[in-house]
């Protein structure tokens, strides 16, 4: 019963080591990626301004667009440069980046959202 109860432990403990070694050949990419789009989010965190303006002013009209719109834009500025803050400085834990678009130029002609925080 003791060689059994041993083989079995062993048998588990490789089983949970194999998945560790099939993951972590991804992990330098995800990390590069997560760090690339912190990098990105900061730098191009002031281009949520206008690009929020064109989106709003094309859904809800010129005036809202440029009034409401550059409003919304520094909010998304703020919270698009934080995230990517928080990508830099967070970069060991591969996690999916917060806005969604990960990036501002993905996607130009929606407005930017902000979504869970997941392992990846």
């Amino acid at each position: 019963m003791l060689k059994i109860l041993k083989l079995f432990s062993g048998v588990i403990i490789i089983f949970s080591l194999s998945t560790q070694v099939a993951v972590a050949h991804k992990y330098p990419a995800q990390v590069g990626e997560k760090l690339g789009y912190g990098i990105a989010n900061v730098v191009t965190g002031v281009a949520e301004i206008p690009k929020t303006m064109i989106v709003t002013g094309r859904e809800k009209g010129a005036a809202y667009g440029v009034t409401a719109g550059f409003f919304t834009g520094i909010i998304h500025m703020v919270g698009r440069m934080f995230t990517g803050a928080l990508d830099i400085a967070t970069f060991m834990v591969p996690t999916t980046t917060i806005p969604q678009p990960p990036v501002i130029w993905d996607d130009f002609d929606k407005e930017t959202e902000y979504g869970p925080w997941k392992m990846r």
